[in-house]
């Protein structure tokens, strides 16, 4: 214990993420931050009274932070920072819809957190995933392995849970993967897919395989068209959590996240949806996994799609 996390942003997905991360019970602090006067301290407030229920004893800290920067003396001394904050997308919005905005917003708290929180790991989760990561790095001027983003977990299990709903078994037995970016340019690995360690393709006839690769891809639209109001939460927050608590318990988890690629895969200097080893400090290591030509090819021309629109954000 004795470990302090923030999540800012007290939208669905920021209060979701500060709940799970409550609930874990391996933080002795998660605060909660919002521009939005009230809220974050009400959300903080019901969920302690949860704890007597839930059985856990982190305590959960709202704070009201204005835009010039007030409030932010409660971060300091946090081991983990979530960046949630931004719009999140209504029905026919692409996340790139969503860059200008959400970069003035990400910029704000980034260079908050570099001067509150100056060692945290920083993980980014708002959209447009891979431009914001970079953005906060840039922003903060933190090393690169301690600024990461969450997608390709969030990705991953969506994957995992429409082959398990095809072939009608335990999410559990399904281990899936997705790499690249966030958004079009996403790069499904169906060659590391498999139910209870069988490979795939011997499940399931190519062309279902696309059909899943690319409602895996429109993951997010699919939920955004449903909800009408906001975007998906539930799975999002559970990726973020999970990111957060491999940080906190310097795990070594292998996990698929946006991070900084210098040299794998033949990639250079770019912020890319991979596995990596996820402990203190962040990424540890980017895990290379063997890929077929044809996956290797799909990643090359999803590091070359981000680059482009991450040097527009150093702008922005």
């Amino acid at each position: 214990m004795g470990k302090k996390v923030t999540v800012v942003g007290a939208g669905f997905y920021g209060s979701t993420t500060a709940q799970r991360l409550a609930e874990y019970d391996v933080f002795e602090t998660v605060v909660l931050t919002d521009i939005i006067d009230g809220k974050p301290e009400g959300l903080a407030l019901d969920m302690n009274q949860s704890r007597p229920i839930e059985g856990f004893e982190t305590q959960v800290v709202g704070v009201t932070t204005g835009t010039d920067g007030s409030g932010y003396e409660q971060i300091a001394g946090s081991d983990i920072v979530v960046i949630t904050a931004g719009l999140p997308r209504k029905p026919g919005m692409s996340r790139m819809d969503l860059l200008e905005t959400n970069a003035k917003i990400v910029r704000g708290v980034s260079e908050q957190v570099a001067r509150h929180a100056p060692d945290a790991v920083v993980i980014v989760v708002s959209n447009p995933l891979d431009e914001m990561t970079a953005l906060a790095q840039i922003a903060t001027g933190f090393p690169k392995n301690r600024v990461l983003g969450q997608a390709g977990m969030l990705d991953t299990a969506r994957f995992s849970n429409f082959v398990a709903e095809t072939l009608a078994v335990p999410v559990g037995t399904v281990k899936t993967l997705t790499l690249g970016s966030h958004g079009d340019t996403m790069v499904p690995v169906p060659s590391q897919c498999t139910v209870n360690g069988k490979p795939l393709s011997e499940l399931l006839p190519a062309e279902k395989i696309d059909e899943l690769v690319v409602r895996t891809r429109n993951g997010g639209a699919e939920v955004v068209a449903l909800l009408k109001t906001g975007s998906a939460y539930y799975a999002p927050s559970a990726a973020a959590a999970r990111m957060a608590r491999a940080v906190a318990e310097d795990s070594g988890a292998v996990l698929p996240v946006c991070a900084w690629v210098d040299g794998e895969y033949g990639i250079n200097g770019v912020y890319l949806g991979v596995e990596a080893e996820i402990g203190a400090g962040g990424v540890k290591r980017v895990v290379e996994t063997d890929l077929t030509q044809a996956e290797r090819a799909a990643l090359g021309e999803a590091a070359e799609a981000v680059r482009a629109k991450q040097g527009d954000v150093a702008n922005l």
